[in-house]
């Protein structure tokens, strides 16, 4: 098993939430990347990245991990090539300018983490695209950047993980 994670736009590939989780998958086995994104502010050229990233894994069972903008991007590549998983927290859906560029749902296990205070994407988007199909949606009492539940967010990744992705290959 590969996890493969996205940032949000003004962090990086290795903020104290992808180090938490990392540090979690890696404790079931998974292999883990980081993707770079620092620099890239629209999210096209950053779904090209990922895609070019996943394209040189050679594992067939790949989890995306994506945080805000990095969640968008994260499923825009889950429509695009076959994912075991897709976990996304606080995901940049339909934000203003952008509304067109939301992906569809894509065909694999889903679940948000979004925070009830988050000022940046409002959780209404995630109820939104939740409402369109089979997702595990974990709302919790936090705000954008969901620092007071990363003990939550990890245990959810992991319970998400053991329950989605077959055993075999961890």
């Amino acid at each position: 098993m590969h996890v493969v994670f996205s940032h949000g736009l003004e962090s990086g590939p290795w903020g104290s939430k992808i180090t938490a989780m990392a540090e979690t998958v890696r404790g079931l086995g998974a292999e883990v990347t980081s993707v770079d994104y620092q620099g890239m502010r629209e999210p096209q050229p950053r779904v090209d990245k990922l895609l070019a990233t996943l394209d040189e894994i050679d594992d067939q069972s790949i989890v995306l991990v994506g945080s805000s903008m990095g969640g968008h991007v994260a499923t825009a590549a889950a429509t695009q090539r076959t994912v075991a998983g897709l976990f996304v927290l606080a995901p940049a859906f339909f934000m203003p300018g952008y509304e067109t560029l939301t992906p569809l749902l894509p065909q694999c296990p889903i679940a948000i983490v979004h925070g009830w205070h988050d000022d940046v994407v409002p959780v209404a988007n995630s109820l939104r695209f939740a409402e369109g199909g089979t997702v595990s949606l974990h709302l919790v009492d936090s705000d954008q950047r969901l620092s007071s539940a990363v003990p939550e967010i990890c245990d959810w990744l992991q319970s998400f993980i053991l329950h989605n992705v077959q055993r075999g290959d961890t």
